[in-house]
């Protein structure tokens, strides 16, 4: 995830270079705006206040940064980068038994155990990716199916977003795969045939939800794969939006948490805390009010079915691809690939 999906049009050079020091014996190095101590209470009552704070602009800074040599304890970061951080010797495994919440995670977002000498990736955060279009000009059965993306009634009015794990969650789902970690040579190009098909069609390729939801507002917009906090922002203002998470191929899931840095200079016994506060269910309303879901299955059952519809994580039927930790070979396979089918190659 970039940190354009969290934040929109905050002036992301000062927030990066900020940091917010509180407790010393533990630095979170994290994307702005998680350092809300509702997102971590149980960890502000047990030790008197937050962790010290350290922010990035997007993942890759924060990979070059740490092999720099800048220390951290604890990182944000989303389970399409896991890999490169595990094959760079940067990160260390978590003992889960420390989890007190571990059992209570969803099995869907855990995934395998990746690594494979232990779980490198502990889940805290994640949403869906689906369907976001105008209801008042796209009838609903257009929306039944990701064909729509290549429905020439709507060329020129579609946009997918500037992300290469939500383009090709996308291109996995419309050609038949719901599993991503194992693919295969042959479904990695018919996912991005798929992509160079639609990419005609295509408006634009938005790059943050604010974008997104004025580009849909003016009409400019009538279809786009979208995260799900576009449809109440854009709901709440009173505008048409509709999000089709069951169209018959199905829908996405991204998802981020936390990495345990190797030799991180403040308390290890911290770094557990402070991950079991993110999970304890006293954060859930407050991740949820944000726009996120939170890992915590047994936690987010307690909301009501208006509350999780309402921020475009109810339960669906139909088959979801989690954007679980993926190879790095893969990753930057689809990466450069990504790059050359926007050149419109």
């Amino acid at each position: 995830m970039t940190l354009t999906r969290l934040f929109g049009a905050v002036s992301f050079t000062a927030l990066s270079s900020a940091a917010f020091a509180q407790d010393a014996d533990l630095l979170v190095f994290d994307y702005p705006g998680f350092e809300d101590p509702a997102y971590h209470s149980n960890y502000v009552t047990a030790h008197g206040d937050s962790p010290t704070f350290s922010f990035f602009g997007d993942e890759e800074e924060a990979f070059q940064k740490i092999v720099a040599g800048f220390e951290a304890d604890v990182t944000h970061v989303c389970a399409g980068s896991v890999t490169k951080w595990i094959e760079s010797g940067i990160i260390e495994p978590w003992d889960t038994s420390l989890i007190t919440e571990w059992d209570n995670l969803n099995r869907d977002l855990t995934g395998e155990t990746i690594g494979g000498d232990g779980t490198y990736f502990i889940p805290t955060d994640f949403g869906s990716t689906a369907i976001a279009y105008n209801p008042e000009q796209v009838p609903a059965e257009d929306v039944a199916t990701l064909d729509v993306f290549l429905n020439p009634a709507y060329a020129g009015r579609i946009t997918l977003p500037d992300n290469v794990d939500d383009a090709y969650a996308l291109a996995y789902l419309a050609t038949g795969v719901t599993n991503w970690q194992d693919v295969t040579d042959e479904q990695f190009e018919a996912a991005s045939d798929w992509l160079r098909q639609v990419h005609p069609n295509l408006r634009t390729y938005w790059t943050d939800p604010a974008e997104l939801a004025q580009l849909l507002s003016s009409g400019e917009i009538l279809v786009s794969w979208a995260w799900n906090e576009t449809y109440p922002t854009m709901v709440e203002e009173g505008r048409p939006i509709g999000f089709e998470r069951e169209s018959v191929e199905g829908s996405s899931l991204w998802l981020c948490g936390y990495v345990n840095m190797v030799d991180g200079p403040g308390s290890e016994e911290k770094a557990y805390d402070y991950v079991n506060a993110m999970l304890d269910a006293s954060t859930t309303e407050a991740l949820m009010d944000a726009g996120y879901g939170q890992a915590n299955a047994t936690a987010m059952a307690s909301l009501t079915a208006e509350a999780l519809e309402a921020g475009g994580l109810g339960p669906i039927d139909v088959p979801v691809l989690a954007q679980l930790p993926m190879s790095n070979e893969q990753r930057e396979r689809q990466s450069e690939t990504f790059e050359l089918i926007k050149a419109g190659f």
